[in-house]
C-alpha cells in the first residue's frame, strides 16, 4: 500500500493579533483605584494585587512618585520616555552633514590617487626620454 503524499506543503497563517505586541497603557482612574487599593493592602496582600492585576512593583512605585510629585495631573502621563532633544528637522540636517564630510573625504582620496598618477607618469615619461638621448 502506497504512503500517502506527506511532501504537500501547507501555508501557515499566524493570528496577527498574536504577532504584534503593544504596549499596555492605563488609564488615570485604573491608576488611583490601584494606588488606593495598594494603599489598602496589609502586610503580604500587596504581591496578590500586583499579581493578579499583572503589574510590576516598579510601576506601582512609579506610579506612587508620580502622583506624588504632581498629582492627578502627573498620573496622566501620556507618552513613555523622554522627550526628543531634536526635531526631525535637526536630525536630517545631522544626516546630510554627516553624509558631506564623508563625501568630500572620499572626494579628497580621490584626487590624491590621480595627482599621484600624474606624478608617476611624469617620471615615467621623463626616464623614457633620458633613456633614449
Amino acid at each position: 500500500m502506497p504512503k500517502p503524499d506527506t511532501a504537500k506543503t501547507q501555508e501557515v497563517r499566524p493570528d496577527p493579533q498574536l504577532e504584534k505586541r503593544t504596549r499596555r497603557t492605563f488609564t488615570v482612574d485604573y491608576k488611583l483605584s490601584i494606588l488606593q487599593q495598594a494603599a489598602a493592602c496589609k502586610h503580604g496582600e500587596l504581591g496578590a494585587l500586583l499579581r493578579r492585576e499583572k503589574l510590576y512593583s516598579n510601576q506601582l512605585a512609579q506610579w506612587r512618585r508620580e502622583f506624588e510629585n504632581q498629582g492627578v495631573k502627573g498620573l496622566s502621563k501620556s507618552q513613555p520616555g523622554p522627550a526628543a532633544v531634536k526635531t526631525p528637522e535637526q536630525r536630517r540636517i545631522e544626516q546630510l552633514e554627516k553624509e558631506n564630510a564623508r563625501l568630500k573625504k572620499q572626494l579628497l582620496v580621490k584626487d590624491s590617487c590621480l595627482e599621484l598618477q600624474k606624478k608617476a607618469l611624469a617620471l615615467i615619461e621623463q626616464a623614457e626620454r633620458e633613456g633614449s638621448s
